[in-house]
C-alpha cells in the first residue's frame, strides 16, 4: 500500500513540454521499456500514448503527448497542438518536462496552456547530466520556480535514469485515492500493429535528414500473427514522387535498412520472430489534408 496513506492511489498523468524535451525518453525511462518511439528530431511523437506503471500501492497512468509549439501552419501541425492540448483534460497531475540546457519559447507556451487548471503542476527539469557545471543547477532551478506555481521541481535525466524514484514520489503523493484503472499485466493501450508502424517511422526519422522526414508517415496494410511469428506490410507514405526515391534509395539500400533496424526492434518489444515488408507510395499534401490525416490514423485524441 501507498505510504503515504495506506491507500491505494491511481490516476492520469500528462507529461508535456515542447518538442525534443524528453518526454518521452522519460516516458520510457519510468516504465523500464518501450512504449513511445524516440529520435533526436524535434515531433517524433505525433500521437497520444498511455504508459501503465504499476507500484506498490500506485497505479501511475501517463500520457506522453506531442510537443506543443508555435509553428502551427500544416493541418499535422495544428492535430499535433491539439492532441497535445486535449492530453490536459482530466488529468489529475501535469508534470512538465523541460531541457536544462536551454528554454525557448515554446516552453513559455507550454506554460501558458496550463493558466487556470486546476490539476497540480510537477516541473522536471530534464538532461541535467548535460549541464557541465553543476553549480549552475541550483540557480538555473530558482529561476525556472518564478515562471509558474509548480508543486514540485524535480531534476531528472531520463537518459540515465537520475531521480527517477524522487519524481514518481513526488507523482504519486498527489494522485487521488482509488483503484487501479488497468490490469497489473497492460504496460499501454496501443496495439502491436500501432507499435509496428511507430517503430517503422522511428527509423526513418533516424534514418532520413532534417525536413524529409515531416512527409513521411507510415500505415500497417497487413498484421497477422502466426504464434510467435507476425507477418506485417506496411506502406510508407510521401507527398511527392522525389521523396519516393530519397526514402528508397539507391539500389534500395535506404528502405532496406530502415526495414531491418524496424524490424529487429519490433522482435524485441513483441518478443517473436517478425516478417516485415515495406513499400514506399505518394499521397500528395498528406500533412496539410485533414482527411487524409484521418484516413492516416490522426484524426482521435
Amino acid at each position: 500500500m501507498n505510504e503515504i496513506s495506506g491507500e491505494m492511489r491511481s490516476g492520469f498523468v500528462a507529461l508535456v513540454g515542447r518538442p525534443n524535451a524528453g518526454k518521452s525518453t522519460l516516458l520510457n525511462a519510468l516504465l523500464g521499456q518501450k512504449v513511445s518511439i524516440v529520435t533526436r528530431k524535434p515531433q517524433t511523437t505525433r500521437h497520444r500514448i498511455i504508459g501503465v506503471h504499476h507500484r506498490d500501492g500506485a497505479q501511475i497512468v501517463y500520457v506522453d503527448t506531442p510537443g506543443l509549439h508555435r509553428a502551427a501552419g500544416t493541418a499535422m501541425n495544428r492535430y499535433l497542438n491539439e492532441a497535445a492540448s486535449q492530453a490536459l483534460a482530466d488529468v489529475d497531475v501535469v508534470v512538465v518536462v523541460v531541457d536544462a540546457t536551454r528554454w525557448t519559447e515554446d516552453d513559455d507556451l507550454v506554460l501558458k496552456r496550463l493558466a487556470g487548471r486546476s490539476a497540480p503542476v510537477i516541473l522536471a527539469v530534464n538532461k541535467v547530466d548535460r549541464v557541465k557545471e553543476k553549480s549552475r543547477l541550483l540557480p538555473l532551478i530558482e529561476r525556472l520556480t518564478t515562471r509558474h506555481d509548480f508543486a514540485a521541481v524535480v531534476p531528472v535525466s531520463a537518459r540515465r535514469g537520475t531521480n527517477l524514484e524522487a519524481l514518481e514520489g513526488e507523482i504519486t503523493s498527489r494522485l487521488p485515492e482509488g483503484p487501479a484503472l488497468f490490469p497489473e499485466d497492460q504496460v499501454t493501450d496501443r496495439s502491436e500493429r500501432f507499435m509496428a508502424a511507430e517503430l517503422v517511422r522511428e527509423q526513418l526519422m533516424t534514418a532520413l535528414g532534417q525536413e524529409l522526414p515531416y512527409a513521411t508517415t507510415v500505415e500497417i496494410e497487413a498484421f497477422e500473427e502466426e504464434g510467435r511469428l507476425r507477418r506485417i506490410a506496411a506502406v510508407v507514405w510521401v507527398e511527392r514522387a522525389g521523396q519516393k526515391k530519397i526514402v528508397i534509395g539507391e539500389g534500395g539500400r535506404r528502405l532496406k535498412h530502415v526495414g531491418r533496424a524496424a524490424r529487429e526492434e519490433m522482435e524485441r518489444l513483441f518478443d517473436a520472430r517478425v516478417y516485415l515488408k515495406l513499400w514506399v507510395k505518394v499521397r500528395e499534401g498528406w500533412s496539410d489534408d485533414e482527411r487524409a490525416l484521418r484516413s492516416l490514423g490522426y484524426g482521435e485524441f
